[in-house]
């Protein structure tokens, strides 16, 4: 198939740092190349992919030095290249949330938008109660609750290669890790709390982004003068196979509806359980007892911290390659690109096998 792939021009694909929907364009690209697919990727020119690439922009707008830019102006100089190039493809899978919606309603039924955020922001169901003939994806059953309305395609997890990081079976490290943002809903507060009460180290990756600057400052850097606290900062792909690798176990104390929860597949794909808050998809990626623990409070996030070297780490890295490499999530996208093609609608959701 001739697949063209719109991807946020925010991070490059995929991100140096932190980011997940540039990651996932550029997995699921790779993985349709490998199995035999004509693939286009418009993105910034700072992209790596085996995908044939058309730059919008000379480099992705969260590191662009320049102090003055317009990311509604890319994306919509963007959504205007695809446009013009259009024809040229049998899907077009848009990464774009809803932006690209009022441009491409005469060829909607070739079109596939994978939703990747939150879907109970306030004006959300008004936009997609206004373009109905779209078909989506989300990338887990709890995603979909705020839109049950929509015109839902399937769902379609996310995939990591399995090449990407190696499975480690006898950590270097005895600390927990913290990965992700430096946000309230992300809960880093929390994570240390879980720490000093399981009395083991906590070694923190994470963003600050400038929106929750005054979070970070009033709120958890404090915290980060416990000598059981380590804050590294951001890191990328590279580090993640270390930081990961040699935990005892991932945190992932949320507090808000997340969508999927890209990191607790990255530490599984290293053999490293998941402690995770009972939020959102939490229970749709992680297997209790097995990939790692679902918990709701902090006490028994402590008493998972004591139990989970009980967790044998090939089943946990077994569990990722069963449900989320990359070639499982490009041939989840396949089935229903075909549909789109043959049929010009969604047809069936089968979205219940995704998660057999």
């Amino acid at each position: 198939m001739r697949i063209a792939q719109i991807a946020p021009l925010y991070e490059s694909v995929p991100p140096r740092l932190y980011g997940g929907t540039e990651r996932i364009v550029a997995y699921l690209s790779d993985a349709l190349v490998d199995l035999g697919h004509e693939v286009t990727v418009f993105a910034s020119a700072d992209a790596h992919t085996r995908a044939r690439l058309v730059p919008v922009r000379d480099c992705a707008v969260r590191l662009d030095p320049a102090p003055l830019k317009s990311d509604i102006a890319s994306h919509l100089s963007m959504l205007q290249e695809v446009r013009r190039r259009a024809d040229a493809f049998d899907i077009l899978h848009f990464h774009t949330e809803l932006l690209h919606l009022p441009f491409f309603e005469d060829r909607a039924s070739r079109t596939l938008t994978t939703l990747h955020g939150r879907l109970d922001l306030k004006g959300l169901a008004e936009a997609y109660h206004d373009f109905p003939h779209y078909p989506l994806v989300s990338i887990s059953e709890q995603q979909r609750q705020p839109l049950r309305f929509a015109n839902w395609a399937g769902t379609v997890p996310h995939g990591l290669p399995a090449d990407l990081y190696r499975p480690v079976a006898e950590p270097a490290g005895d600390y927990l890790a913290f990965l992700g943002r430096t946000a309230p809903e992300k809960r880093p507060d929390r994570a240390v709390a879980i720490a000093r009460r399981a009395g083991v180290p906590l070694r923190m990756a994470a963003k600050v982004d400038a929106v929750d600057l005054d979070y970070f400052n009033k709120q958890v850097k404090p915290l980060l003068d416990d000598p059981l606290v380590r804050f590294i900062g951001e890191i990328g792909d590279q580090g993640k196979q270390h930081f990961l690798g040699n935990a005892r176990a991932l945190l992932f104390p949320i507090d808000w509806p997340e969508p999927f929860g890209l990191v607790m597949i990255e530490a599984m794909a290293c053999g490293t359980p998941v402690i995770a808050w009972d939020c959102g998809a939490v229970r749709e990626v992680v297997e209790d007892g097995i990939s790692g623990f679902v918990v709701r409070s902090e006490e028994e996030a402590a008493a998972a911290v004591r139990k989970v070297r009980e967790l044998d780490r090939r089943r946990v890295r077994e569990a990722f390659e069963r449900r989320f490499s990359a070639t499982a999530m490009a041939r989840g996208y396949l089935a229903i690109y075909r549909r789109l093609a043959a049929t010009g609608t969604p047809a069936p959701d089968p979205q219940s096998a995704q998660y057999a």
